[in-house]
């Protein structure tokens, strides 16, 4: 039986993950769970799965949550902060660390985890993108198991043969709806509202990430990680405009057989796929159905209606810590873009700023990533600040 720690219980990956799990209560137990704000909802989760180890942010959380909890028949252990979130991550009797916590707050325990050698289910993007070659050398160096739960990435990764992956390997090629203003002249993109990015043509996410999807700097971050998970060049990593979302990725050989994962975009399926590899299990979504598919459509992106991706590109070329740059200052902008303090094309123009005049150091240790993922943002608010006062 696995025991699994889910951190970042209370988003939707949490919440898929923990579906699965109250699925099949023979094969995995929850030893830690861990939240940031929805204090209410995880006295809920520890009430339903009694994890031995709670991990929160701080001692407001703390109390905060021992008044909600009070009472309870489940009254597991209490940590606190990213002492809590990396000692539990490391703990001998943890065997698969989910890792779910959104931005850069996540990045250390995953860390951790892989200098422990555990199995990590990754959905954490900050870990890839902006520590991308000291996580990999850690996974390497202590015999971690490491598995996407990206939609895409998942889908690459079973489309990989699983000894020598890359042996025939000529390149894969990533997905993207394109969002909700792929058929918007450049000239309309200048007046789009929040409202509007947060619309999605295809489901409903968060605010931010939607917005991502908007100029899909998401997708720039996601050939970002496909690089760092499976070893690629630039050159290997392509990207189509997909409007149904059908196809969630796509891996190319060089006899030019081209393997593909379709199915629905429910996060159960490369959620369940990772729990349970190299086997397989059922979970609660809906199964695909082949005849209600009328049409597939792919075409190329354009990087003038989504300069983001181009950036993407451009900062995975330069290396470094320009892909830190890169994601800090896409956060900051897209939060001034939600509060409407800058224009939708202004987020891109932003982040081209900051990869000219932000000089990136060494960065040799996972709390140089850090520290300098926090300069960037600092650095990225004052130059906003400034375009706005002037």
């Amino acid at each position: 039986m696995q025991s699994i720690v889910v951190f970042g219980a209370t988003g939707s990956i949490g919440d898929s993950t923990l579906d699965i799990i109250a699925s099949h209560p023979e094969k995995y137990k929850i030893y830690a769970l861990s939240a940031f704000s929805q204090l209410e909802k995880l006295s809920l989760l520890t009430q339903k799965f009694c994890p031995k180890v709670l991990i929160l942010p701080d001692e407001n959380a703390l109390r905060t949550f021992k008044q909600i909890h009070a009472g309870k028949s489940c009254q597991p252990e209490i940590r606190l902060g990213q002492e809590g979130l990396c000692t539990t991550a490391q703990d001998n009797e943890v065997d698969t660390v989910v890792c779910a916590i959104v931005g850069a707050a996540g990045l250390k325990s995953a860390y951790a985890a892989a200098c422990a050698g555990k199995r990590i289910l990754l959905a954490n993007k900050e870990v890839l993108v902006s520590a991308g070659a000291l996580f990999m050398d850690a996974v390497v160096q202590h015999n971690a198991t490491l598995l996407p739960l990206d939609s895409e990435h998942n889908a690459i990764f079973q489309c990989l043969p699983a000894e020598n992956p890359k042996k025939y390997l000529q390149k894969v090629i990533v997905t993207a709806s394109g969002g909700p203003f792929r058929e918007k002249t450049l000239a309309e993109l200048e007046s789009v509202t929040p409202e509007q990015a947060c619309k999605h043509p295809n489901w409903s996410m968060g605010r931010k990430i939607s917005v991502d999807s908007a100029t899909m700097v998401n997708k720039g971050l996601e050939v970002i990680e496909a690089k760092w998970l499976f070893d690629l060049s630039v050159e290997q990593i392509d990207v189509v405009i997909h409007p149904q979302s059908i196809v969630h990725s796509m891996v190319q050989f060089i006899d030019g057989s081209l393997l593909a994962q379709l199915g629905h975009h429910d996060m159960r399926i490369p959620i369940s796929y990772a729990l349970a590899y190299p086997e397989r299990i059922s979970h609660n979504a809906a199964s695909f159905d082949l005849l209600g598919l009328s049409r597939l459509d792919f075409m190329p992106p354009d990087f003038n209606r989504y300069p983001c991706l181009r950036l993407a590109f451009d900062a995975l070329k330069e290396g470094g810590g320009a892909c830190t740059v890169l994601n800090a200052a896409n956060e900051i902008a897209v939060e001034n873009f939600l509060q409407k303090s800058i224009r939708f094309t202004d987020i891109a123009k932003t982040i081209e700023t900051m990869l000219e005049q932000i000089t990136i150091p060494s960065l040799n240790h996972i709390d140089e990533v850090i520290a300098f993922d926090k300069v960037v943002r600092e650095k990225t608010r004052h130059h906003l600040q400034s375009s706005m006062r002037g």
